[in-house]
């Protein structure tokens, strides 16, 4: 068996569960009937941020009940690392982000490095206002000037994972939020 799998087998016997799967759930509901009221008349376009948002936008999809589009970005800093570091552009929409109310969905805000770039980018393409879910937020000192339109669930400033979430590329699949446990 290959080093990282033995390694990311070992992070998850030893993770903390932070959040249950149902716990999560709830979250994605409550974000849901937010968006709803906010977002139902406006035709806005989700922008899910891949890859860590592509569970959180997937959920939050299936419970939005009125017309919208989606597309997606790509930036990151983590490249399969477990710390952030110089903001690399993959993807930008094929949409027209001009005019529209968007929507960027992403797994998680800790310092907001990067939600702040995936904004600016979208107003610079000419949107007509940008908003921001999160299906979870970090409580950390360290962070952009951006408040978070929609979030779901909170901790503290720790390394999780799961529900889109990775650890060294592995563990976005699992069925809750977990952390690490801290040497």
């Amino acid at each position: 068996m290959p080093e990282a799998v033995v390694d990311v087998q070992a992070v998850l016997a030893q993770a903390e569960m932070l959040y249950t799967e149902a716990e999560v759930e709830a979250a994605l509901d409550r974000m849901a009937a937010g968006i709803t009221a906010r977002l139902a008349d406006k035709n806005p376009l989700l922008l899910c941020t891949m890859i860590g948002g592509v569970v959180t936008t997937g959920k939050l999809l299936t419970r939005l009940h009125f017309p919208l589009t989606t597309d997606y970005i790509h930036a990151t800093r983590y490249r399969g690392k477990t710390r952030g570091a110089e903001l690399q552009w993959i993807a930008r929409p094929t949409e027209v982000v001009a005019g529209r109310e968007v929507l960027l969905i992403d797994d998680i805000f800790d310092e907001g490095l990067t939600l702040k770039a995936l904004i600016e980018d979208c107003r610079q393409a000419g949107a007509a206002e940008v908003y921001t879910a999160v299906l979870v937020e970090k409580k950390c000192a360290k962070r952009c000037d951006i408040k978070v339109d929609f979030s779901g669930l909170y901790v503290e400033d720790r390394y999780i994972f799961g529900y889109g979430m990775d650890y060294k590329g592995y563990l976005r699949n699992a069925s809750g939020i977990y952390a690490v446990k801290e040497s």
